[in-house]
């Protein structure tokens, strides 16, 4: 008689024990189940660079846009839509998103094309402190250059970027002078965060009567929401989607230059 045994170490472990004869074979298989070894995160540091398109006017200093796209648009393309709201004298800052992604050809066999967003639900508060970050770098090094009013700065978000950019208003209270907010949100914890403090910015929100993602049944109280914290709040309601169109600009040039002014 000739008895074997072996053992099988790659993972997930099994040990088998078996007897061979001239007459049978047996053979016995015991599950067993690999140790438990912890799995750790852990994080590097990167440095990324973040664009933006920069539309100087003259004189200067001037009031300042800053523009902020939807998920998966550029900065080249809030670029055109800030330039077709903005009164003629405003500086203009179109900020780009730091996350880039692919995106299909706009034709079959052309060529792939890239968007851009601002967060997603994995460590969002790493995005959120880019985006406020971004933003009190842009104002800052553009007053210290003499281009920028800093007692004239506007917000302006579409999308993705509207509850971005009132966390940041309601954060940094003192920095906007108006904050424009297109087919948007508030921010998720509007109501439970300590951080939000009353502004004196005023606040404009646009939405679409038939935005699939934003529809009024959500957007509604979004005016009251926002006059607990903020003094001056305008919204309306337009025949829209997801969308800008061309009666929210005529109206968002008409309320910047109106602020503007003040």
């Amino acid at each position: 008689m000739t008895n074997a045994k072996w053992k099988m170490t790659n993972d997930p472990v099994a040990i088998a024990r078996g007897s061979v004869t001239p007459r049978a074979i047996s053979v016995s298989m015991e599950a067993q189940v690999a140790p438990q070894t912890p799995t750790i995160e852990r994080r590097l540091t990167a440095e990324i660079k973040l664009y933006y398109d920069l539309h100087l006017p003259q004189p200067t200093p001037a009031p300042l846009l800053i523009a902020l796209h939807g998920y998966g648009a550029s900065m080249r393309q809030m670029m055109r839509e800030a330039r077709s709201v903005a009164p003629a004298d405003f500086a203009i800052v179109s900020l780009q998103g730091p996350h880039q992604h692919l995106k299909e050809p706009k034709e079959p066999g052309g060529p792939l094309r890239f968007g851009f967003g601002w967060l997603t639900n994995f460590h969002p508060e790493e995005s959120i402190a880019i985006h406020q970050h971004a933003l009190l770098e842009v104002t800052d090094s553009l007053a210290n250059e003499n281009v920028a009013d800093p007692k004239r700065v506007f917000l302006l978000g579409f999308s993705q970027s509207c509850a971005l950019n009132y966390r940041f208003a309601f954060t940094h209270r003192d920095v906007l002078r108006g904050v424009i907010g297109i087919c948007g949100g508030l921010p998720g914890d509007w109501e439970t965060s300590e951080i939000y403090q009353p502004t004196e910015a005023s606040i404009f929100h646009l939405s679409g009567k038939r935005d699939e993602f934003y529809p009024p049944a959500r957007t509604n109280d979004y005016a009251g929401q926002l006059r607990t914290r903020a003094r001056e709040v305008e919204s309306r309601s337009y025949d829209a989607g997801h969308e800008i169109v061309q009666a929210m600009r005529d109206d968002i040039r008409d309320w910047l230059t109106k602020l503007s002014c003040a």
